[in-house]
């Protein structure tokens, strides 16, 4: 598996100073929820999920979950269940491990199920996400999750979705997020990530963003966010992986478009970069890189996702640019000594010891994401098209 291997050779070589590094199933933990990226959303239902994989994949979707919980209706799940071992187990035959594919279970009881239907496909399968997790409910999926590496020997993760009343309630939140960590402390190396579940959280209060508001404008799941945050990614042991953005397509706007002209005008010899743009903008998924920057801000890695359109603009975003693999360099080759001193590009202070964790974290993206070119940015990413050498 390798972030953006649908380029070809001299545009690889002509966008990436250092390029995306290929990792497998097998890579370490922190490597794959690095990875993850932009992981796609599709209903347990859907038919032809192993016929479309192999142009999702050339789309760049690096991370699929195949969700058999609110993505389906209640009558539909037993077909739901045959649908998901069918399709894992045609992905298996065909040989294509392009992308990381998890399964989004109901509860615990499906997990052996499934490993039991897919037999040597499950080969195929990296882990499951457990929904309306909570310290109450959380060890029985856990449980089922080291049963299912033991009996096939294949290293499974489980993705734990933060999503329940007790999560966003003020009186409740810190205490159940504490007892989550405690729990999830038991499984370590189990455990890839912790999802955010902003559509459940949201409707808990009956909220539900608009197309030009963010995750962050919503006072309530913005500090519910703060408290996850704080709580599990305060050290390297868990990551937090963004909330699902649920937009695609037009529709009438309120605020002016979240994107400034200026990066796309200025890119010279890209002669679709300004359409790119408008493109953006039309399919409203400025939004949604807006959110992306926010969730990087507040140390999330990672981002929920439910159509294709959404997969390049999040990874496109997630590529180091050369200023931030310069600074990293810099801090992590100066750490030692401490002190403060001005960045390479000369336009900022870089603290060695403060500093440290963020250059790692960036270091490590670079491996996975790679690092563009003093001369290119994002939209060199997402206008390629035009990259000829």
């Amino acid at each position: 598996m390798r972030h953006f291997s649908y380029m070809s050779a001299p545009q690889e070589a002509a966008l990436f100073a250092r390029a995306p590094q290929a990792y497998k199933l097998g890579s370490d933990r922190q490597t794959l929820r690095m990875a993850l990226g932009a992981t796609l959303y599709t209903p347990g239902t859907r038919t032809d999920y192993a016929a479309r994989l192999p142009w999702l994949v050339q789309l760049g979707m690096t991370s699929s979950v195949l969700c058999l919980e609110d993505a389906i209706a209640d009558a539909d799940v037993r077909a739901a269940e045959h649908n998901v071992v069918a399709q894992i187990r045609a992905v298996h035959q065909a040989g294509n491990d392009a992308a990381m594919v998890f399964i989004r279970v109901r509860n615990a009881e499906q997990v052996p199920v499934l490993v039991d239907g897919l037999g040597p496909a499950a080969a195929s399968l990296c882990g499951f996400v457990f929904p309306k997790f909570t310290a109450a409910n959380g060890r029985e999926y856990f449980e089922a999750l080291a049963q299912a590496r033991r009996s096939t020997g294949l290293p499974f993760y489980g993705m734990p979705v933060l999503e329940s009343s007790e999560t966003i309630h003020t009186e409740t939140r810190v205490g159940e997020l504490v007892a989550v960590r405690s729990l999830v402390s038991e499984f370590t190396d189990s455990v890839l990530t912790l999802r955010i579940g902003a559509t459940d959280l949201c409707g808990v209060y009956g909220l539900r963003r608009a197309r030009d508001v963010t995750v962050y404008d919503l006072a309530v799941v913005r500090e519910a966010i703060a408290d996850i945050v704080n709580v599990f990614a305060r050290d390297d042991t868990f990551s937090v992986s963004g909330p699902v953005w649920e937009h695609f397509g037009g529709g009438e706007r309120l605020f002016k478009p979240q994107l400034r002209q200026s990066p796309f005008q200025q890119r010279l010899g890209l002669s679709r970069a300004v359409s790119v743009r408008h493109d953006l903008i039309r399919r409203n998924l400025d939004g949604l890189m807006r959110e992306v920057v926010l969730d990087q801000a507040t140390g999330i890695i990672g981002k929920t996702v439910i159509h294709p359109s959404h997969i390049r603009p999040v990874h496109a975003l997630y590529a180091v640019n050369a200023e931030e693999f310069a600074d990293a360099e810099t801090v992590l080759h100066t750490a030692g000594q401490g002190g403060a001193r001005a960045s390479t590009y000369a336009n900022k202070m870089i603290e060695a010891r403060p500093h440290a964790r963020w250059a790692e974290i960036t270091l490590c993206r670079a491996e996975v994401y790679g690092v563009l070119r003093p001369d290119r940015t994002f939209v060199d990413l997402l206008a390629m098209e035009d990259v000829t050498e």
